[in-house]
């Protein structure tokens, strides 16, 4: 199935290109996401007309996310209070819930699917590096630190 990228994803290219992708996923994420429209004439003549409105408002979304993530990195350590252990074992975890949260609360919003932990939670006590992708262009790393509450 072709389909017509309305904004850049890092795994298709950039904004307007004519992508053939598999059906079920054109019909069950791109499409309902507002990510992609399917390459009829008619909607290549639409895309056609509102490219420059599609192109000014990719711009303002890479503008944002800069300003975020010079924000975050401007944040410095962003330190998190969990049970542990004695050998510095976490009671559970910090996932990205919990860091998406702690950012929030530091001044710079970030949403839970913008964190990224390729090892998965934070399961000891000490310092971690965590990537956060604020746009496909744009990617962010941020130092957690795990304390354990007294």
């Amino acid at each position: 199935m072709e389909v017509i990228l309305l904004e850049k994803l890092k795994s298709l290219g950039p904004l307007g290109t004519r992508v053939k992708v598999k059906p079920g996923y054109a019909r069950n994420f791109l499409v309902p996401k507002g990510k992609a429209i399917l390459a009829t004439a008619a909607n290549l003549a639409a895309f056609e007309m509102r490219k420059t409105e599609l192109e000014r408002a990719e711009i303002d979304l890479l503008d944002a996310a800069r300003r975020r993530g010079e924000a975050l990195t401007a944040l410095g350590v962003v330190v998190i209070h969990q049970r542990a252990g004695a050998e510095g074992r976490l009671f559970g975890s910090v996932g990205n819930v919990d860091i998406a949260f702690a950012l929030t609360d530091a001044g710079v919003e970030v949403n839970k699917p913008e964190v990224r932990l390729p090892h998965g939670p934070l399961r000891i006590v000490g310092d971690h590096e965590v990537g956060i992708h604020l746009h496909p262009e744009i990617d962010v790393m941020v130092t957690i630190s795990v304390v354990a509450e007294e």
